[in-house]
């Protein structure tokens, strides 16, 4: 009797400890989530925000979630590779970063692996998704392109240029969202009865001419559409447009951080934030196809005070009014 106390004690701790083992593994169960970057830097300037997110929702890099990041540092070319090395990890989700050629080269290879892009101007039209509603694949993110958001750009350049009767537009015509932002232009400029002329930028080096050229045009203001080429020269292009003394606008406040004028587009802290809820969800069970892609709801406007001051700009009242930030 004593003998079979002893084995039925024996037998009852082991299966607690059984218990309390598979309790533990489920307690420090672990996530991988693959990050692939085109820009250089991107880890300094856009992933915090999507870390910080995730830690909010109980992801912990080192803890519960180990996060793998790989930039290409500004060459597409290494996209490929850099998307199958990660791919290779098989990590819980792929994620990838500004642009849409990260978007691309990370949609070619993921095959099962859930994929969420962060910000792309038009998915669809890029070929990246069916739909915005019904994404279809195994792919889903966000899009940082509104419907009148680049109608609002042109006439916050013309609030502060009025007598303007040409803009140039400075664009890379490899991103297909170039395209689309530019027809919108077209159609507010209409509106605003002034002439646009595009000026292309496909790589560094075309930055400074094509900048001279749009003044030499007689260009009153330049439009930058933002693209991981344009914002990685965002410096350059800023202290090039204040030598020729021309306004400009951008798309995002990294541009007016970096010398100028002013910003109008998506918060992208936000963004991001939202981007690590979107993981969150396909890491609980979600299928990425059925979660639609979604378009920016908040747009922030950045001045920089100084620049203007260099260029001789008053900002107009109802333009300081409108602007919640400014850079002095």
């Amino acid at each position: 009797m004593s003998d079979r106390r002893s084995l039925m004690k024996i037998l009852a701790g082991a299966t607690l400890l059984g218990v309390a083992r598979r309790a533990s593994a489920q307690k420090v169960k672990s996530f991988t989530i693959a990050y692939l970057a085109l820009l250089a830097g991107e880890d300094r300037s856009f992933v915090p925000n999507f870390l910080r997110r995730l830690d909010q929702l109980g992801y912990v890099d080192g803890q519960n979630l180990h996060f793998v990041y790989r930039s290409a540092e500004g060459r597409p070319e290494l996209l490929p590779g850099l998307a199958s090395d990660l791919i290779g990890m098989k990590p819980d989700v792929l994620v990838t970063g500004f642009g849409t050629v990260a978007a691309k080269a990370g949609k070619a290879v993921g095959g099962a692996i859930p994929v969420v892009f962060m910000a792309v101007g038009d998915p669809v039209g890029a070929g990246i998704v069916e739909s915005l509603a019904r994404p279809g694949g195994n792919i889903t993110g966000l899009s940082d392109l509104a419907t009148q958001m680049q109608g609002n750009r042109l006439q916050l350049l013309h609030e502060i240029a009025p007598a303007a009767s040409l803009f140039a537009v400075i664009l890379n015509p490899g991103t297909p969202y170039a395209a689309l932002a530019y027809k919108e232009l077209e159609a507010a400029a209409i509106i605003a009865k002034v002439e646009l002329r595009a000026f292309e930028v496909r790589l560094p080096e075309d930055t400074a001419p094509q900048l001279e050229a749009s003044k030499a045009a007689g260009a009153a203001g330049l439009v930058i559409l933002e693209d991981p080429l344009t914002f990685s020269q965002r410096s350059e292009i800023a202290t090039i447009a204040s030598r020729l003394r021309l306004p400009a606008i951008y798309g995002y406040r990294e541009f007016a951080e970096a010398g100028g004028l002013m910003s109008f587009g998506t918060d992208h802290g936000m963004q991001w934030r939202r981007g690590a809820e979107i993981v969150d969800l396909i890491l609980k069970g979600a299928k990425p196809a059925d979660i639609p892609i979604e378009q920016p709801t908040k747009f922030e406007l950045v001045i920089n005070l100084k620049t203007a001051k260099a260029l001789g700009i008053a900002i107009p009242q109802t333009l300081q009014q409108r602007a919640p930030e400014y850079i002095e």
